[in-house]
């Protein structure tokens, strides 16, 4: 067990109720391994870079950002406002090229007139991503290809794509946006020990609930709330992502405890394992590699 101490702290053993998260399993050593970013050589996280032409379009991430960087590679590129997002008229046009898990364009664009970049999330939070990744330059009020992203889109290279993406979303992008700064980068910290005990605890429905607690180790923060922001922080800044990047699946389901709201579930694909893999040693001198 990893902080057999913490386990024993009653507000951590109420949020848990009764539950044992998936890394008291682990090892300490690989625990701690775990909090470093993945290497593509060494270390407990390995992100595949040989993903097919058909399990990359299982990405929303992949997939439209293959669609955002060839635009962005055509004439004088993507045109951009004078604080750096994307000009309506490319909004409007990217908006009838991409295509994303569980978003409805037509309700959620039913009362917009215009439509500015943060307005269409999808794209606002690829572009994001895809010029962290420096895939994109800038170029006199245009969003141009970089030469890293034109050799991305050509073949056989687009196969590392999900995992530049991935690496730069998980490790390097701030996922708090996505829940309005909600706990101040609390998951993010240990995203590696997250996403390893998603391997071992998301193989049935799970929800979102169920997930923050077997996946997260708790801070004060979240003990001492009088609401439980877990789930919202877990599923804001975990778990829709790795949706958004075909790792896992979603449904929705009526919440017999209380009629007003629903619970969310989530399952890995079979994306997750094939493009996830660890390296890890759990508790016990005989305990088997992960």
């Amino acid at each position: 067990m990893v902080a057999p101490g913490m386990l024993q702290n009653e507000s951590v053993k109420r949020w848990l109720g009764g539950l044992e998260p998936a890394w008291t399993l682990l090892e300490y050593d690989s625990f701690q391994a775990l909090q470093d970013p993945p290497s593509p050589t060494t270390g407990p996280i390995r992100l595949a870079t040989d993903l097919t032409e058909d399990e990359l379009k299982e990405s929303a991430v992949a997939r439209n950002a293959l669609v955002l960087l060839l635009a962005a590679s055509a004439g004088a590129g993507l045109k951009t406002t004078s604080t750096g997002n994307l000009s309506r008229s490319v909004v409007a046009e990217m908006c009838n090229h991409f295509v994303w898990p569980e978003f409805d364009k037509a309700a959620a664009f039913e009362f917009n007139r215009v439509i500015n970049e943060p307005d269409f999330l999808p794209l606002h939070f690829v572009r994001h991503v895809v010029q962290a990744a420096t895939l994109l330059r800038r170029h006199r009020g245009h969003l141009k290809i970089s030469s890293a992203g034109q050799r991305l889109i050509e073949a056989p290279n687009f196969r590392v794509l999900q995992a530049v993406l991935f690496h730069v979303a998980f490790w390097r992008f701030d996922l708090g946006v996505l829940g309005r700064g909600l706990h101040n980068g609390w998951l993010q910290r240990d995203v590696g020990i997250i996403l390893w005990c998603l391997s071992i605890s998301a193989n049935d429905w799970q929800s979102s609930k169920r997930l923050s607690r077997l996946c997260t180790i708790p801070i004060n923060g979240v003990l001492d709330q009088q609401w439980d922001t877990a789930p919202y922080a877990m599923e804001a800044q975990i778990l829709r992502p790795l949706l958004w990047f075909g790792l896992l699946d979603h449904k929705e389901e009526k919440d017999d405890t209380n009629h007003l709201t629903s619970l969310h579930l989530y399952r890995k694909t079979a994306l997750f394992d094939r493009f996830l893999s660890f390296d890890v040693r759990l508790e016990g001198a005989n305990a088997p590699r992960h």
